[in-house]
C-alpha cells in the first residue's frame, strides 16, 4: 500500500457505514494488507476519531486568517 492509500483507509474507516472488507475491497487490497499498513484498524473507530488519538497535524506555515497586505515566505 503506498501512502495515498493508507490515508484513504483512515479517512474512510471513521465512517461507521465502511467495514474493513468494504474498505479493502475499494483499495483493492486483502484486508491483511490493510491490517499490516493501518494497525490502528485494529485497535477499532474509536481510536481514529478520539481527539489526540493519532498523530497531530503540523501547524501551517501560514496562518489562514491574515491581513491581504502580508505575504508568507514562499508565497
Amino acid at each position: 500500500m503506498n501512502a495515498e492509500q493508507v490515508r484513504h483507509a483512515r479517512a474512510l474507516f471513521t465512517d461507521a457505514e465502511n467495514t474493513i472488507t468494504s474498505i479493502a475491497k475499494l483499495l483493492g487490497v486483502s484486508r491483511t494488507n490493510l491490517y499490516k499498513y493501518v494497525p490502528e484498524l485494529a485497535a477499532g473507530r474509536d481510536f481514529l476519531i478520539a481527539p489526540g488519538a493519532g498523530p497531530a497535524l503540523p501547524a501551517p506555515r501560514c496562518p489562514a486568517l491574515r491581513p491581504r497586505s502580508s505575504s508568507c515566505s514562499g508565497e
